[in-house]
């Protein structure tokens, strides 16, 4: 018998090879979209350009764009070290939840062991990002916001509603991040950024709490003030915090950093947000939450936009 290919041995070959291929690439391909839904990617980029508002607002007109980059960057992989460890740690009640019942851990898709490599990587990575190339300040803040979301917000969201004023901290701080980022240490004027992120978040995540109620309840996580009131201390609550917003939001024109053009701006932005908050808090409909949910999340950007265009054209 010859030991020569035959003919259409070449082909057959190829045959073999691209099936493999074509099912190893699949298999990468979704442990890499598993891990990038670990990493919670919109989260990432909100964050990112609270990060580069603030660093922006910090600079004026003399912007290292180098150092920005790396700031970005730097901030990112800590987010993104936060969202792996919080569902690392919280597969138990997403499995117990409609809305989570499908991430990767829960389905097991990906280990709790990966969750763990994958969170301490990016944490690394973050870490020394911000102290080679920004600076250690950045760094130290960056890694404490970490641990406040992952070892404060994310277990006391099983026994106290304080959990969202927990989590707002973290959630405050990416402007304040860029604008360390950029001088070194913070200010009145990122104190004021901090102060308009931190009030946002209330009626934004009660939205969301009310929406998802029912799935929070089944998991145990106590998110709302209550869920015997027929939502009455949570739509109060919300109240509370949007009409605080208004002022709040404006504080970056009376520290320096926006003129009129931005206070004016803030004002109708806020009011809206006021608006959509009373209408929910008198009428606790999943319609009138979403409603909240969606302004939340045109508001701040806006806001942020404005800002940083008047701050550029009173400096420019």
């Amino acid at each position: 018998m010859s030991m020569l290919p035959g003919p259409g041995s070449e082909a057959g070959l190829l045959n073999h090879v691209r099936p493999w291929s074509a099912v190893a690439w699949a298999n990468v391909s979704a442990r890499l979209s598993d891990y990038l839904k670990l990493c919670r990617p919109r989260i990432a980029v909100m964050s990112a350009v609270a990060v580069a508002s603030g660093f922006i607002l910090a600079a004026a007109s003399s912007i290292d764009w180098a150092v920005l980059l790396a700031a970005v960057i730097g901030v990112c992989c800590f987010v993104a070290a936060s969202s792996a460890l919080n569902q690392t740690l919280e597969r138990s009640t997403d499995s117990r939840m409609q809305r989570t019942s499908r991430r990767p851990l829960v389905t097991g898709r990906v280990q709790p062991a990966e969750g763990w490599l994958l969170g301490a990587a990016f944490a690394i990575a973050g870490l020394l990002i911000l102290v080679l190339a920004v600076n250690v300040a950045t760094a130290v803040s960056s890694f404490i916001t970490m641990l406040i979301y992952v070892l404060a917000y994310t277990p006391a969201k099983r026994f106290t509603t304080l959990c969202t004023t927990i989590g707002a901290i973290p959630g405050a701080m990416p402007p304040v991040l860029g604008w360390m980022a950029c001088r070194g240490e913070a200010g009145i004027e990122a104190l004021a950024l901090f102060a308009m992120f931190f009030v946002w978040q209330f009626p934004h995540f009660l939205a969301i709490g009310w929406i998802y109620r029912a799935d929070y309840r089944k998991a145990g996580l106590r998110m709302l003030p209550s869920f015997e009131d027929n939502g009455r201390s949570t739509g109060l609550l919300a109240l509370i915090y949007a009409a605080a917003f208004v002022p709040v939001a404006c504080l970056p024109r009376f520290v320096g950093l926006a003129g009129t053009g931005y206070l004016m701006a803030a004002l109708l932005l806020s009011i809206g947000y006021l608006t959509l908050t009373a209408q929910f808090s008198l009428n606790r409909t999943d319609q009138n939450a979403r409603r909240l949910m969606a302004g939340s999340l045109i508001c701040l950007p806006m806001l942020l936009l404005c800002l940083v265009v008047d701050f550029i054209r009173l400096t420019s």
